[in-house]
C-alpha cells in the first residue's frame, strides 16, 4: 500500500460550502487518507492510496460534482509513512483481529501487521494525519511500552539476538535504478557480521540498518554500500534501538546466511513429519524477487524445500510443523527484502494437514513419493511388425488413466503403467483385442510402484514435477482461468517439427492448447497456471530436442489496434474509454490520448477482435475510425528520392548553364586568338590587349574580373543548395570513419571552390593586373551531372522494385463481412476495412473483386485468377472446400469464404515479406564489391594527391609538356599559375570520375530485378546468396513422393476374380467404395474416390461394424447399395437410348447394363436391402480370415508389387472377388524436367525412403540413372553431405515437409508445390506452383542473373580502370585529356548504365514447356533397369556415418528379408521403418503403358 500526495486545481468554487462539499464527498471515498481544499488557492491537496486511485480518477470525482478539475501542473509525490509497535495485553477486551480491523478503519493508518503470537502489532501510518498517541487513544486496551518477548520452551535464545545495544542507522543511497539494486545492497550488507536487519527503499532512496556497534561501525557500513557501486551518506546520526516482539520475529525469519545466529536444532524426522503449504505471493516483479524469497526461506532449519513461481504468483513450501507454524512462515516471506510482498494462503487450503507431502509424478520408479500407480503386463499375440507396435501404443496411450505403455514385438507383450482409479487391466486388455490382436492377462497382474525416500539429488531433480503434482491438487479444488505464454523455439526446420511439438505438448496435463509458428520460431501456449508453469513448458519442449526460452515480453503475439476517437472533450472521456476497455475481456492494454484523439489498444485475438473493440467505444457514444496505414508501397518506388534529385538537378542546372556558356565563349575566343597567333597575323602584345579588353576579362576591381565575379556569384548557391545533401551525407560518413561517394564529391567541389576563392582574394589583395585562373565553373557542372545521374539512378531503381510494389498493391483495402443464418441464409452484410477482418469471419467476394484474406470456400462456384501470386496463367476453379489466396481475383461467380489467415498471416503478406528480405540480403559477390568500395575512396584520394604533386613536379621540371598539352594556354598567365592550374584540374578530375557507386549497384540491382521477376513467375528466391549459388549447382537431388510423383495414391487397375453374373462389377465397386468410405487411410481414400468416379455418384451405401487392423486391412458390413446401383443403371440405359456418340463402352459397363442380373424388375417399388460382409486387405488379412489365395492371384500381386504398386485383395461374403492395384503416379512434366536439367549439364539423382524396386521403377519412367533408395530421413542429410564432400554443389528438391533437414543442408534447397511457411523456413527457393519445370526455371534465372551481375561489374570497372588513368593525365601523349565536368558526366553515366543493364533482366521469360518438348522430341526415352544404378540406404557414407546408422542398416536388411517372404507386407512396414514420405507405403507410382487404365 503506497500513499501519494497530489495537488489538483479546482475551478468553480464560490464559498466554504463548496469546500466542505468536496471534502466530505471525496473524503468518504475508499483509499482517500486526507483531503484539504483551499478556496483562496483554488486547489485541493489529496493524500490517497495509489493502488486504488490515480490523479485522473480523483479529477473525475471532483468533475462529477460540477467543478472543473485540473492537474495544476504537479505530479503525484510519495508520502513517507512512519511505524509504531504496540502490544496487546492479555486482559484486553478486544481480540487481536478486532483491534486490527478497528485500527484499519482510522484515516491515516495504512497497514497493521500482527505477530504470530497475536500479542503485538506493527502499525504503519501517515504522521501528517495521525500520530501514535492518537492511535492509542482511539483503540483502548493497547499500549506502546514493549516488554522483551517471552522465551518459549523448546526454542534456543541466541545472545546475538539481544537488542540492548542495537543501533538504528539511516543512510541516503543514490544511484539505485530498480529493485535489483535494492536486493544487491540488502544481500551484500545483510551478510556482514553485526548486521541484524537492513531495509532499502528504492522510492525514498534510503537504507535503514539495525546493527551492533561493538561488531561493526556506521562508517564501515557506508563504505561497504559505496563498494557496491552506490553513493551513500548519513541522513541521521545512529541511535540506539528498542526492538519488539514483531521485529524479533522478523529478524529471526530473515536471518541471512552470513549471520551468526545459531540454527534451531532439527529433530530427526521422517518424511511423514513434513507438510506442504501453498502461499499466494503478490508483489513479485522479476526473477530477483523469486531468488530472494527462495534463498532466504530455504535457510530456515524448519523448511525442507521451497519452490517459488513468478508466473503463478505462488510458493510451495515443505516444512516441519513441529518446528514452525504457517503464520510464522507467512510473516517470514513478507519480511523478505524489499518487504513489499503480500502473502496469503490459497483458498480451501487452511487445513494443511489434509495435504500430505507429495512428490514427483514422473513416470519412473526412481521418482519419489509418487501417487500409487500400478503396472500390468499384457500378453499380445498377432503382432507382425513395428506398425502393429505403434498402433497399439498410439491407441492405448490415449486412453484415460494410462500413464505410459511400452509394447515389445520380440516378447509379444505390453507393459502398461496406469491409474487404478481411472481404468483397470481388463479394460485395457479388451481395448487391445478390439484392435484385432489376441490379448490375455498373466496370473499376477498388478505391480504397485514402490515409493522410496528420495536422495537429496533426486529430490532436487524432482522439484519441478513436485510443483506440478501439488498444483494439480490445487486445480481440482478451485477453477482457475487459463493463462497464455510465449516460448521462443529454435531448431525447427519444417512442419513435422511443429507437429511434433504440438502433438507432444497437447498430451501434457494443464496445457489447454498450443499453436507453433514455424516462421516466427515461436509457440503460443494456453495453460492452466495451477497445473503447469511456463518454465516447465519450455523444459518439455527442450526434452523434444529443440531450444526453448520463455519470452518475458509476451505481448508480441497480441493484436495491436490504433484508432482515431472523435467526440472526446475532457480527461473524464479518456478515463471513461480506458476504464471500460480495460474491463472488457481480452483487452490487455489501452492508452487514449486526448490531444491527438488516438487510442492504442493491445488485445488477445483469440478472445476479442478489432470490430468488437470499436463497438465497445461506439457504445459509449464516441465515433471511431482506423488509423489509415500506407498500403501504396511508396517506399519502394523511390518517389521521394526522385523528387529530391530532380529538384537538385534543376537548381544546379539553372546556375550551371550560364557558367558553361561563359566557359565555352572564353574557350572559343582563346582558340581563335591562338589560331591568329599561329598564323603570324597577330603579335603577343596585340593578343594580350584584345584578351584584356574583352567584357568578361574587364576588371571591376583590381584582380577581380567580370568573369570571375559572375562565376563566383553563380557558384555559391549551387555549392550551398545543390551540394547540401552531399555535405550532410559526407559528414555522416566521416563521423563513422567511413568514406563513400559523397566524400569524393564534397572533396572535389570544396577544393575547387576554396582554391578559387583564395586565389581571387590573393589577386585582389595584390591588385593584380592579370586576372587569376579560377575553378568556379567546376562545382556547378559537377553537381549538375551528379544530380542528373542520381535522378536517373533512382528512377531506374524504382523500376527494379515494381514486382514487389505490384505484389503489395494486390492487397484488397476493404472486405464485405456477412452474417449467415440457418442453411447459410444471408442475414446481413457490412463493408469493413481489411484490417478489421477476424479469423473465422464469413467474407463475401463478388465477381471482379479481390480476395481480402486467405480462406476456405463455404458456398458458391467460380473461377479465380491467381496469376500474380502463383504465376499460373489459367484461372483456377473454386468450389466449397477449396482454399483461396489473398490478392487473387474472383472472376465470374460470388463466393462466400471463411477467413483462415488474416493480416500479416496471409500467403500474400508472407510472399511480400520474403521478397523484401531477399532484396535486402547480400550475395557473396556483393560483399566482395562492398569490401572493394571500402578501400576505393581512400585509394582515389591518394591517387588524386599523387596526381597533383606529380604534375606540379613535372611542370617545374619540364614546362614544355604542360604548355603543349594544356588547352587554352596563353602567355598572359605566368608559368607557375599554369602548372598549378593544370595539376589541380587533373587531380579534381580524378576525384570526379572515380565511381564506387557503380560497383555497389552492380549486384543489388540485378538481385532486386531477379527476385522480382522470379516472384512474378511463382519462384520465390530468398536473397542474393541462393540466387548466386544456384548457377554453381552441378547435382540436382529429387525427393520422390510429392516431388517426382503426385504424393497421393490412385487406383491403377482392378482385377475381377469372379464372373460378372455372380457379382456384377458395378456392384463390387459399390460394396468396396462403401466399405472404404469409413477408412482414413490414404489407400482407402483412393479406393473410395475411384469407386465414386466410376459409379458417377457422390453418395454411397451404408457401412456398419467397421473395424480396422493396422498393417492388415479392414472388415465391415455393407448395406443400402441397391439405390446406388439402380441410379447407375438407369443412367446407362438413358444414355443408350439417346445414342450418345463418342462414348467408349468398356467391359465393366457392358456387363452392368443387364438389370436382370443386378436387381429385380420391380426393385424401384419394393427395393430390398441386402447385407454384405466385406474384407479388404493384404494376404495376411485374408489368411487370418480363412481365405486361401490361388497361384494366379499370388502371381498377379507379385507382378504389381514388382512395378511398385500396392496390391489389395477384396472378399465379399467369404469369397475372394477382386484385386485392386494402387500407386502414386508420376507427374506428367517430370520426364521433361529431368531431361532439360541433364541437357543443362547437371547430374540428376533420385533419393527416396522407399524400396529399391519402387525407386528403380520411378527412375526408369523419368529418365534418372542414379538412385539412392531406402534412405532414412535422418540419413538424407548424410547423403547430401556425402555428395558435397565429393566436391559437388547440390540442389535438393523436396516437398518441404520430411525433406527439410536435407533442404537446409544442400547448397540450394528448393521446396516445391507449397507457398506456406512449411517450406519457406527450410528452403532457399520456394516454387509456389506444383510444377517441376520451375526447378529448371529457377536454375536458368540464377544463371541469367549472375551473368547480368558480371556484365554490371564489367561496366563499373571499365569506367574506373580506364577513366582514372585518363583523368590523371597518363594518356596525355595521345591527346586524351578530361575536364572535371567530363569526369562527373562519365561517373554519372556509369551508375545509370549499370542500373539499365540490370533492368534488361525484366525481359526474362522462363523456358516454356512447349519449346523444350519440341527440342527434346525423339530424344527422351525411358531408362531400362540395367541402366539404373541403385544404392541402398547409407551404405556409401563412409567413415562419417553416425552410430545410429548401424541400427538403421539392420532394420533395412531385416526389412529386405521380410519383403522376400511377404512381399505385400513390405509396403505396410515401410511407413514405420522409414517414415520417408507422406505415403511411403504406397511404394509406387507407375505402371507400364498397357496397364495404366482399366
Amino acid at each position: 500500500m503506497e500513499a501519494r500526495s497530489i495537488v489538483i486545481g479546482v475551478e468553480g468554487m464560490t464559498c466554504h460550502s463548496c469546500v466542505q462539499a468536496i471534502e466530505q464527498h471525496v473524503g468518504k471515498m475508499n483509499g482517500i487518507h486526507s483531503i484539504k481544499v483551499s478556496l483562496e488557492d483554488k486547489n485541493a491537496v489529496i493524500i490517497y492510496d495509489s493502488k486504488l486511485h490515480t490523479p485522473a480518477t480523483l479529477q473525475e470525482a471532483i468533475y462529477d460534482m460540477g467543478f472543473d478539475a485540473t492537474s495544476a501542473g504537479s505530479s503525484p509525490q510519495p508520502v513517507l509513512p512512519d511505524t509504531i509497535f504496540i502490544t496487546i495485553p492479555t486482559q484486553s477486551a478486544l481480540t487481536s483481529s478486532e483491534i486490527r480491523s478497528a485500527l484499519l478503519k482510522i484515516k491515516g493508518i495504512l497497514d497493521v501487521k500482527m505477530s504470530s503470537d497475536q500479542k503485538s502489532a506493527v502499525v504503519t501510518f501517515l504522521s501528517s494525519i495521525i500520530n501514535g498517541k492518537q492511535i492509542i487513544r482511539m483503540v483502548p486496551g493497547v499500549n506502546l511500552n514493549i516488554s522483551a518477548p517471552e522465551v518459549t520452551p523448546g526454542t534456543c535464545e541466541d545472545p546475538s539476538w539481544s537488542h540492548a545495544n542495537s543501533v538504528l542507522l539511516r543512510l541516503k543511497v543514490e544511484g539505485m535504478t530498480c529493485h535489483s539494486c535494492t536486493s544487491t545492497i540488502e544481500g551484500k550488507i545483510g551478510k556482514l557480521q553485526g548486521i541484524q536487519r537492513i531495509k532499502v527503499s528504492l522510492d525514498n532512496q534510503e537504507a535503514v540498518v539495525v546493527y551492533q556497534p561493538q561488531l561493526i561501525t556506521a562508517e564501515e557500513i557506508k563504505r561497504q554500500i559505496e563498494a557496491a557501486g552506490f553513493t551513500a551518506s548519513f541522513k541521521k546520526q545512529p541511535r540506539p534501538l528498542k526492538l519488539n516482539a514483531v521485529d524479533l520475529e522478523r529478524l529471526k525469519n530473515t536471518q541471512t546466511k552470513g549471520s551468526d545466529t545459531a540454527p534451531l536444532k532439527e529433530n530427526p524426522t521422517s518424511v511423514n513429519d513434513t507438510e506442504t503449504v501453498v502461499f499466494r505471493i503478490d508483489g513479485m516483479h522479476c526473477s530477483s524477487c523469486v531468488f530472494n524469497i527462495q534463498s532466504t526461506i530455504s535457510t530456515l532449519p524448519s523448511v525442507t524445500s521451497i519452490i517459488v513461481s513468478l508466473e503463478n504468483k505462488s510458493a510451495i513450501v515443505k516444512y516441519n510443523p513441529n518446528l514452525i507454524t504457517i503464520d510464522v512462515l507467512r510473516s517470514a516471506v513478507e519480511a523478505v527484502s524489499p518487504q513489499t510482498f503480500k502473502v496469503s494462503l490459497l483458498d480451501k487450503y487452511e487445513n494443511v494437514a489434509l495435504f500430505p507431502a507429495l512428490a514427483s509424478p514422473l513416470k519412473s520408479v526412481k521418482d519419489a513419493g509418487q501417487p500409487l500407480t500400478q503396472v500390468v503386463v499384457i500378453n499380445i499375440e498377432g503382432m507382425t511388425c513395428n506398425s502393429c507396435v505403434q498402433s497399439i501404443e498410439g491407441v492405448i496411450s490415449q486412453k484415460a488413466g494410462v500413464k505410459s505403455i511400452n509394447v515389445s514385438l520380440a516378447n509379444h507383450n505390453g507393459t502398461i503403467e496406469y491409474d487404478p482409479l481411472q481404468t483397470c487391466p481388463e479394460d485395457l486388455r479388451s481395448s487391445i483385442e478390439n484392435m484385432g490382436f489376441d490379448a490375455s492377462l498373466p496370473e499376477k497382474t498388478d505391480l504397485p510402484v514402490g515409493i522410496t525416500q528420495p536422495t537429496p539429488k533426486e529430490q532436487l531433480e524432482s522439484a519441478e514435477p513436485t510443483s506440478k503434482m501439488l498444483q494439480k491438487f490445487v486445480a481440482k479444488q478451485e477453477s482457475k482461468t487459463l493463462s497464455k505464454c510465449y516460448v521462443q523455439v529454435t531448431g525447427m526446420t519444417c512442419a513435422s517439427c511443429v507437429a511434433n511439438i504440438e502433438r507432444n505438448l497437447r498430451r501434457e496435463d494443464g496445457i489447454h492448447s498450443i499453436l507453433v509458428a514455424l516462421m516466427a520460431g515461436k509457440a503460443e501456449v494456453r495453460y492452466n497456471p495451477a497445473v503447469i508453469h511456463p518454465s516447465a513448458i519450455a523444459e518439455l519442449i527442450r526434452e523434444l530436442g529443440f531450444g526453448a526460452t520463455v519470452l518475458e515480453n509476451s505481448g508480441e503475439g497480441d493484436g495491436i489496434l490504433d484508432l482515431v476517437v472523435r467526440g472526446m472533450t475532457s480527461a473524464a472521456c479518456v478515463h471513461k474509454i480506458e476504464s471500460t476497455l480495460m474491463k472488457t475481456n481480452g483487452v490487455l492494454y489501452c492508452s487514449v490520448a486526448l490531444a491527438t484523439n488516438k487510442a492504442h489498444i493491445k488485445y488477445d485475438p483469440e478472445i476479442i477482435g478489432p470490430r468488437d473493440i470499436i463497438q465497445v467505444i461506439q457504445d459509449l457514444d464516441f465515433t471511431t475510425a482506423l488509423v489509415k496505414k500506407d498500403r501504396s508501397a511508396g517506399h519502394l518506388d523511390h518517389r521521394q528520392e526522385i523528387r529530391q534529385w530532380r529538384r537538385s538537378f534543376f537548381v544546379s542546372l539553372a546556375f550551371c548553364v550560364p557558367v558553361m556558356a561563359m566557359m565555352i565563349y572564353m574557350m572559343v575566343v582563346d582558340s581563335q586568338l591562338s589560331d591568329a597567333h599561329k598564323h603570324r597575323n597577330m603579335s603577343n602584345e596585340e593578343m594580350e590587349a584584345i584578351h584584356s579588353s574583352m567584357f568578361l576579362e574587364r576588371q571591376l576591381l583590381p584582380g577581380l574580373s567580370v568573369m570571375n565575379f559572375l562565376s563566383f556569384l553563380l557558384c555559391v548557391p549551387v555549392q550551398i543548395f545543390g551540394g547540401w545533401h552531399f555535405y550532410i551525407q559526407a559528414y555522416k560518413a566521416l563521423k563513422h570513419r567511413t568514406a563513400n561517394m559523397d566524400v569524393l564529391i564534397v572533396l572535389a567541389t570544396s577544393i575547387a571552390f576554396v582554391y578559387s576563392f583564395v586565389i581571387l582574394l590573393v589577386a585582389m589583395a595584390e591588385k593584380a593586373k592579370v586576372n587569376p585562373v579560377t575553378f568556379f565553373d567546376t562545382p556547378p557542372m559537377l553537381l549538375a551531372f551528379i544530380s542528373l545521374g542520381r535522378w536517373l539512378e533512382h528512377v531506374a531503381k524504382g523500376k527494379t522494385s515494381e514486382a514487389l510494389a505490384r505484389l503489395i498493391s494486390l492487397q484488397a483495402t476493404e472486405a464485405t463481412i456477412v452474417t449467415l443464418g440457418p442453411d447459410n441464409i444471408l442475414l446481413s452484410e457490412e463493408q469493413v476495412d481489411v484490417e478489421l477482418v477476424q479469423r473465422g469471419d464469413i467474407v463475401k467476394v463478388v465477381p471482379g473483386g479481390k480476395f481480402p484474406v486467405d480462406g476456405r470456400v463455404i458456398e458458391g462456384h467460380s473461377m479465380v485468377d491467381e496469376s500474380l501470386i502463383t504465376g499460373e496463367a489459367m484461372p483456377v476453379t473454386k468450389k466449397p472446400g477449396n482454399t483461396v489466396i489473398a490478392g487473387s481475383i474472383n472472376q465470374n461467380g460470388s463466393l462466400l469464404i471463411s477467413a483462415t489467415h488474416v493480416g500479416a498471416d496471409t500467403t500474400l503478406s508472407q510472399i511480400v515479406k520474403l521478397v523484401e528480405e531477399a532484396q535486402t540480403s547480400k550475395a557473396p559477390i556483393q560483399q566482395f564489391a562492398d569490401k572493394i568500395s571500402g578501400y576505393f575512396v581512400p585509394f582515389i584520394v591518394v591517387v588524386s594527391v599523387v596526381t597533383l604533386f606529380a604534375w606540379i613536379i613535372i611542370g617545374f621540371v619540364d614546362f614544355e609538356i604542360v604548355e603543349k598539352y594544356f588547352l587554352g594556354y596563353n602567355k598572359s598567365i605566368s608559368a607557375a599559375e599554369v602548372i598549378i592550374r593544370f595539376a589541380f584540374q587533373a587531380s579534381i578530375t580524378v576525384l570526379c570520375i572515380a565511381c564506387p557507386c557503380s560497383l555497389g549497384l552492380a549486384t543489388p540491382t540485378a538481385v532486386m530485378v531477379g527476385t522480382g521477376v522470379g516472384a512474378q513467375n511463382g519462384i520465390l528466391i530468398k536473397g542474393g546468396e541462393p540466387l548466386e549459388m544456384a548457377h554453381k549447382v552441378n547435382v540436382v537431388v529429387f525427393d520422390k513422393t510429392g516431388t517426382i510423383t503426385h504424393g497421393t495414391p490412385e487406383v491403377m487397375r482392378v482385377k475381377y476374380l469372379v464372373e460378372s453374373n455372380r457379382l456384377p462389377h458395378n456392384k463390387m465397386l459399390a460394396i468396396v467404395g462403401t466399405a472404404e468410405s469409413n477408412s482414413e487411410h490414404p489407400l482407402g481414400a483412393a479406393i473410395t474416390k475411384y469407386c465414386k468416379k466410376e459409379l458417377g455418384s457422390e453418395t454411397l451405401g451404408t457401412c456398419t461394424d467397421f473395424q480396422v487392423v493396422p498393417g492388415c486391412g479392414i472388415s465391415c458390413k455393407v448395406t443400402n447399395i441397391e439405390p446406388l446401383l439402380y441410379r447407375k443403371n438407369k443412367m446407362v440405359e438413358e444414355n443408350n437410348i439417346k445414342n450418345v456418340t463418342l462414348v467408349k463402352v468398356e467391359e465393366h459397363v457392358e456387363e452392368s447394363v443387364q438389370p436382370a442380373l443386378i436387381i429385380d424388375a420391380d426393385l424401384p417399388t419394393s427395393m430390398t436391402s441386402q447385407k454384405y460382409s466385406v474384407l479388404i486387405g493384404n494376404r495376411e488379412w485374408m489368411t487370418r480370415n480363412g481365405l486361401l489365395l490361388k497361384n494366379d492371384v499370388d502371381k498377379a500381386m507379385i507382378e504389381h508389387e514388382r512395378r511398385g504398386r500396392t496390391a489389395v485383395l477384396v472378399a465379399v461374403d467369404g469369397v475372394l472377388c477382386g484385386l485392386i492395384a494402387i500407386a502414386d503416379t508420376v507427374k506428367p512434366e517430370a520426364e521433361l524436367a529431368v531431361y532439360t536439367l541433364k541437357s543443362m549439364g547437371l547430374e540428376v539423382v533420385l533419393m527416396t525412403g522407399d524400396n529399391s524396386k519402387t525407386a528403380r521403377s520411378i527412375a526408369s519412367q523419368v529418365g534418372i540413372s542414379k538412385v539412392f533408395a531406402e534412405v532414412l530421413p535422418s540419413h538424407k542429410v548424410a547423403k547430401v553431405k556425402q555428395l558435397q564432400d565429393e566436391g559437388k554443389r547440390v540442389a535438393m528438391v523436396g516437398d518441404g515437409i520430411n525433406d527439410s533437414p536435407a533442404l537446409a543442408m544442400a547448397n540450394v534447397g528448393i521446396a516445391i508445390g507449397t507457398g506456406t511457411d512449411v517450406a519457406i523456413e527450410a528452403a532457399d527457393v520456394v516454387l509456389i506452383k506444383d510444377d517441376l519445370m520451375d526447378v529448371v526455371a529457377s536454375i536458368d534465372l540464377s544463371r541469367k542473373t549472375v551473368k547480368r551481375i558480371r556484365i554490371n561489374f564489367v561496366f563499373a570497372l571499365i569506367y574506373n580502370l580506364v577513366g582514372v588513368p585518363i583523368a590523371a593525365g597518363v594518356f596525355l601523349p595521345i591527346g586524351l585529356v578530361l575536364q572535371p565536368w567530363m569526369g562527373s558526366a562519365a561517373m554519372a553515366a556509369s551508375s545509370v548504365s549499370v542500373v539499365l543493364s540490370s533492368l534488361l533482366l525484366k525481359m526474362y521469360q522462363k523456358p516454356s514447356s512447349e519449346k523444350l518438348e519440341f527440342r527434346a522430341r525423339g530424344q527422351m526415352k525411358q531408362k531400362s533397369p540395367s541402366e539404373i544404378s541403385v544404392h541402398i540406404g547409407i551404405d556409401e557414407t563412409g567413415t562419417g556415418t553416425r552410430k545410429l546408422s548401424l541400427m538403421d542398416r539392420i532394420i533395412n536388411y531385416s526389412r529386405a528379408s521380410i519383403n522376400s517372404l511377404f512381399s505385400d507386407k513390405r509396403s505396410v512396414n515401410s511407413i514405420v521403418l522409414n517414415e520417408p514420405d507422406k505415403h511411403s507405403l504406397l511404394v509406387g507410382d507407375f505402371g507400364d503403358d498397357d496397364d495404366t487404365t482399366l
